[in-house]
């Protein structure tokens, strides 16, 4: 296993990278109203995902993300695929913006849409494809 770095970066890894993926949730969710949106999103998880690659290399890297990278890419073309079904159902036109209200305990509305599960299946996309170039960058360097 590589462990290049120091104990500042061992520490700081172990903090940064739950506040990035945080950080990139957040950004998913705002995307398709203001800036951010999946790509975006899926870049600071990546970018979250190499620094612990970094740190601490990557098997323990590909442990933490518990899913093959390469799985990501399909999981997210087919979250992607599905998001274009619910206008073609209803007679509308392809890739037509569905919103879906939903109360929650408390009284507070949110609005699921096909903008958001696109996004969630590009956010996927970009996280794998990602992921799967730089984990192999990584393993050929170790080599």
């Amino acid at each position: 296993m590589m462990k290049p770095g120091t104990i500042i970066l061992y520490t700081a890894a172990r903090f940064l990278v739950p506040l990035q993926l945080l950080f990139s949730v957040f950004l998913l969710l705002r995307g398709h109203n203001e800036p951010g949106g999946g790509f975006i999103a899926g870049l600071v998880a990546a970018g979250a995902f190499t620094l612990y690659l970094f740190t601490f290399g990557a098997a323990v890297t590909r442990d933490l993300m518990r899913v093959d990278p390469r799985n990501l890419i399909g999981i997210g073309l087919f979250i992607g695929m599905l998001s274009v079904f619910p206008a073609v159902l209803q007679g509308q036109p392809f890739l037509t913006a569905q919103w879906w209200p939903i109360m929650l305990p408390g009284g507070t509305e949110i609005k699921l849409s096909t903008p958001l599960i696109f996004d969630i299946g590009v956010y996927l996309t970009v996280v794998g494809a990602t992921m799967t170039m730089v984990i192999a960058l990584t393993e050929a360097e170790e080599r």
